[in-house]
């Protein structure tokens, strides 16, 4: 089974930019095979890691709700084949996207089909990182229900802070396993005028990512994180939380 590593955090704070040089930290340390999971309806993910994203799981629903369906072939049958077919594969990572809504109505249908396909590739990889949506929404649902070590992140702000106090509380009430919860805070240079909020969250503070210009940079361009310089603030910064976890 994979060991699971969970983003969370609300909108802005940049836990995609987290979650993609996470990744890149497993494939630099030869971690073992990675399957990244971008479980957030605004999905940018892919973005960040450069690749090309042909289906999500809510285009193929929206597909198969149109009743394209090969003849000869069940809806169910049918499902199964698009979904291999939306894994995207490459050499150093594997990604899923859930993708956005197609249309009015309940989100729930995705959100649990999802679940069910991650169960299904959880055997196949040592790791699985998953980009959640912003805010406490996809806690809620509980796409993933074991949670390895959770990153909570944060701006540079006691609100976003006192929001991410209270999602990690969130994620302790749905009984959600978490083997370990740790908070980042990103566009910061010292934490310590934050220090009374940061002890309210009864999270410990991993570390801090500055306010980087290349990251700015990249994100304007349309470039993908993992590309940045190994010089870069932002890696250095992550690569120096990351060592210093169990992984």
């Amino acid at each position: 089974m994979a060991k699971h590593l969970a983003m969370a955090g609300k909108g802005g704070t940049g836990k995609t930019t987290i979650a993609s040089l996470l990744i890149r930290y497993l494939i630099e340390q030869k971690k073992g095979s990675i399957l990244a999971v971008d479980a957030d309806p605004n999905s940018n993910l892919n973005e960040a890691l450069g690749f090309e994203v042909p289906n999500t799981i809510s285009t193929i629903l929206a597909d198969i709700k149109k009743n394209n369906v090969p003849t000869g072939m069940t809806k169910e049958t049918y499902l199964q084949l698009k979904l291999h077919q939306a894994l995207v594969e490459t050499k150093d990572v594997d990604l899923l996207v859930m993708g956005g809504p197609q249309g009015p109505g309940c989100y729930c249908f995705p959100t649990d089909l999802l679940k069910r396909h991650l169960a299904v590739l959880d055997k196949n990889y040592d790791y699985m990182v998953i980009d959640n949506e912003a805010g406490m929404e996809h806690i809620s649902r509980q796409t993933i229900q074991d949670v390895d070590i959770m990153f909570v992140v944060s701006d540079a702000t006691a609100k976003g802070v006192r929001t991410a106090g209270r999602i990690y509380e969130l994620a302790k009430s749905l009984n959600i396993k978490i083997g370990e919860a740790y908070l980042i805070i990103t566009k910061i240079s010292d934490p310590e005028p934050l220090q009374s909020e940061i002890d309210a969250t009864a999270l410990n503070l991993l570390g801090i990512v500055p306010n980087d210009p290349m990251v700015v940079e990249f994100d304007l361009e349309g470039k993908p994180m993992m590309d940045l310089p190994a010089s870069c603030p932002a890696v250095q910064a992550t690569r120096e939380m990351f060592g210093k976890l169990s992984l």
